[in-house]
């Protein structure tokens, strides 16, 4: 009886260090590496794996909103970083995706602002003036291809016949204007975004940022009121003398509405108590607020794990 105790109790004390290796993993989908999400979502996941015991979290560069839900949706991501109407798109199952996404909000995080980006002597002084230009709409299954064929629709624009349109992420649409080979890309992203700065630094070129606001209110007739009227102030980028008149759309962090409520729970805590470490990666993390959280940022529903936590914070919606 004492030998078959011994044996069980050595037996317990060989298995007892390979469970507590056992780590919960978890995948960040970002972004392109030239935009806001893919340096934010890596501070995220460090955050993650610093303070949320038992995590080990990893963020991966992707083509952004779409492709992410994509992800969450067959269970081969667990959060993602996503506009808000690619969101409203994913949940409902319309436009780029064939079923409905079991999405729900965890995060507000800030507003990406839909930045028209030229340069001097290409011939293009105003949106209208994008008619039979060379542009870039955004990497294939981007938040950005969806906005930017949505302004391109409501200024009279069709994208496929009145424009010669490339496909390239932020990074490679920056490229291609210095390589003389497209005239404007649109991006939707944060400010500053880098590869914009890039473009704005370099010798000979002189960055010009179109104003596009006035399409806000065709927008929201036809998709919802997803778009707000926004500015990108005098000197976010290099030779930029004034401030410009743009629109904005959210961005979010979404699960999958399986996650875990605990689980949920200490990943949207986590978060907002390591705000510090995430600003020290992109500023545009200051943005992530608690009184944001319930005031419409999100068209989604928030996972009950994200309520609890705003519950305890005392945080209310409209």
């Amino acid at each position: 009886m004492k030998r078959a105790v011994l044996i069980t109790f050595a037996l317990a004390l060989i298995y007892l260090p390979a469970q507590a290796e056992e780590k919960t993993r978890l995948s960040v989908v970002t972004g392109g590496t030239g935009g806001v999400y893919y340096p934010l979502g890596g501070a995220v996941a460090n955050v993650l794996s610093k303070h949320l015991p038992g995590a080990v979290a990893t963020a991966e560069v992707t083509s952004a909103s779409i492709d992410n839900l994509k992800l969450i949706g067959a269970g081969k991501a667990d959060i993602a970083f996503t506009m808000s109407d690619v969101a409203w798109e994913g949940y409902n199952g319309t436009g780029k995706f064939h079923g409905k996404v079991p999405l729900r909000s965890i995060v507000v995080l800030y507003a990406n602002k839909t930045q028209v980006v030229t340069v001097q002597g290409r011939g293009i002084e105003k949106m209208s003036d994008l008619k039979g230009k060379r542009i870039s709409t955004g990497a294939p299954g981007s938040g950005t291809e969806l906005i930017a064929l949505r302004l391109l629709e409501a200024y009279g624009i069709d994208p496929e016949k009145d424009v010669k349109r490339e496909k390239l992420s932020v990074a490679e649409s920056v490229g291609a204007i210095k390589d003389n080979k497209i005239d404007a890309l649109i991006w939707s992203g944060g400010l500053p975004t880098a590869a914009i700065i890039d473009l704005g630094a370099t010798p000979g070129q002189k960055l010009m940022l179109l104003a596009h606001s006035d399409a806000i209110p065709a927008m929201v007739k036809k998709y919802g009121p997803l778009y707000v009227k926004d500015t990108i102030p005098a000197k976010t980028y290099p030779g930029q003398e004034k401030d410009v008149s743009i629109l904005s759309v959210w961005n979010i962090l979404a699960v999958n509405e399986k996650m875990d409520e605990k689980l949920a729970y200490a990943i949207t805590k986590t978060i907002f108590e390591k705000k510090p470490e995430l600003v020290a990666v992109h500023k545009e993390a200051k943005n992530i607020a608690l009184e944001n959280q319930l005031k419409g940022g999100s068209p989604i529903p928030f996972h009950p794990g994200a309520l609890k936590y705003f519950s305890e914070k005392g945080v209310k919606g409209h």
